[in-house]
């Protein structure tokens, strides 16, 4: 990774933090995360604050666009492939105001919107998580 103590991490640092969390998934789940994408951009677009309705850009650290495990039983045609966002700006935002380790923080979002990928809401996620500590 780039030297943090001069430079803030690059978008490329974040994404080989992403695909290093995603190497971390068991592998009987890891092959259904086949052909799930993973991008990293600084800021969400304006149509996702949009959606979301967000009062700053600042308040989505990743998102998952696509069709679910659940959802694969409809066939797709002319839509865009399963994808994983992280919002490097935010995430860099969160991590100092936490003081999080980054690797850990970004390996949480990456996990949370890959959960969304097999169908879990946010609070089945909560839920889990609450359970696992």
């Amino acid at each position: 990774m780039t030297n943090t103590s001069l430079f803030p991490p690059t978008l490329d640092d974040i994404e080989r933090l992403a695909q290093e969390a995603l190497a971390t998934i068991p592998e009987p789940l890891r092959k259904l995360t086949h052909g799930v994408l993973v991008k990293v951009e600084e800021f969400p677009d304006e149509e996702t604050e949009r959606e979301m309705g967000l009062e700053s850009p600042f308040d989505l650290l990743g998102l998952y666009r696509g069709v679910g495990i659940e959802g694969r039983d409809n066939p797709r045609t002319g839509t865009e492939p399963d994808m994983v966002f992280l919002y490097r700006r935010p995430l860099l935002d969160y991590w100092c105001e936490t003081g999080e380790e980054l690797g850990h923080l970004v390996r949480h979002v990456v996990i949370h919107e890959i959960g969304h990928h097999f169908g879990f809401s946010d609070d089945d996620m909560e839920t889990l998580e609450a359970e696992a500590e």
